[in-house]
């Protein structure tokens, strides 16, 4: 007698790329999400800048927030910060800069270290609750990121680590590096169907092949998605739940409705004024 074998199950497909982009580059600075773009597609996440930069010093003036958190993450190099509250100082590579703009602040910066500085800025859209509440200025230190294998933990929990910044919704933001020929699998938690991943160095299969600037939205799903390198390899990934809100646009904030914005601009309005009459503007 032949005992017929049972059919293999078919196997899973992979999590799909539904869109990538190089964004847009405006000197050493590339935007990869805007919310007139993919920060539609993929909030909380609104906006996402790669920043490189090799030169001459570069400063950015106090300017101001409202309605969103921003998160700066150096992989190479350093930048200097002036937080709301005039405090300046210089986060080098490794290290997290958090600010959480609520109602509004005003805050500035720059790349004034001599050689190669590189990393992201991630801004993400609070939710009503915390969108016209108080500010929240953070640093962590390189040695103060939580890490996990090969993933930093930015925002967050992964595995058996967990940031000390806590995320104003269900978010992860994480920082992976791979050697050539590795490989590593992302398990969202449960209710994170937003995915994407942006790579700053290398070379990504997933199983579509991601180099340096690609920045890949995935299918909203809970499925994992499997990552091999290529080539020694940098990028950051990000999963949330939903923002089921609207994103009502100004110049530099986003909230959730038009009343909320005219609250956050009319306090940046008045920031501004002290800040004049202080001579820091």
């Amino acid at each position: 007698m032949t005992l017929a074998l049972a059919p293999s199950p078919p196997a899973r497909p992979a999590r799909a790329i539904v869109q990538r982009t190089l964004g847009r580059t405006h000197g050493f600075i590339t935007r990869l999400m805007s919310p007139s773009d993919l920060g539609e597609i993929l909030k909380p996440f609104v906006f996402l800048d790669l920043f490189d930069h090799e030169g001459a010093p570069s400063n950015f003036a106090l300017h101001p927030h409202s309605g969103i958190a921003t998160l700066t993450y150096v992989a190479e190099g350093a930048v200097s910060y002036i937080d709301p509250d005039d405090s300046r100082g210089t986060l080098p590579a490794g290290g997290v800069e958090w600010m959480q703009a609520g109602r509004g602040m005003w805050h500035g910066g720059g790349l004034n270290t001599e050689g190669r500085t590189r990393g992201f800025q991630l801004w993400i859209a609070l939710p009503p609750q915390l969108e016209l509440g108080p500010t929240i200025s953070l640093y962590q230190a390189p040695e103060d990121v939580p890490q996990d294998g090969p993933a930093r933990v930015l925002l967050g929990r992964y595995g058996s680590a967990a940031s000390a910044i806590a995320p104003p919704s269900p978010i992860n933001y994480l920082a992976v590096r791979l050697k050539a020929g590795e490989r590593w699998r992302y398990q969202p938690p449960a209710g994170h169907t937003v995915l994407w991943a942006a790579v700053a160095s290398g070379v990504l299969s997933s199983p579509d092949k991601l180099r340096h600037g690609d920045l890949a939205a995935f299918e909203p799903s809970s499925e994992a998605v499997a990552f091999e390198a290529l080539a020694d390899t940098e990028f950051v990934l990000g999963s949330a739940a939903p923002h089921e809100h609207d994103l009502v646009l100004g110049y530099y904030s986003v909230h959730t409705s038009p009343d909320a914005l005219r609250d956050g601009e009319a306090h940046i309005s008045a920031i501004r004024t002290r800040l004049v009459q202080e001579g820091r503007l």
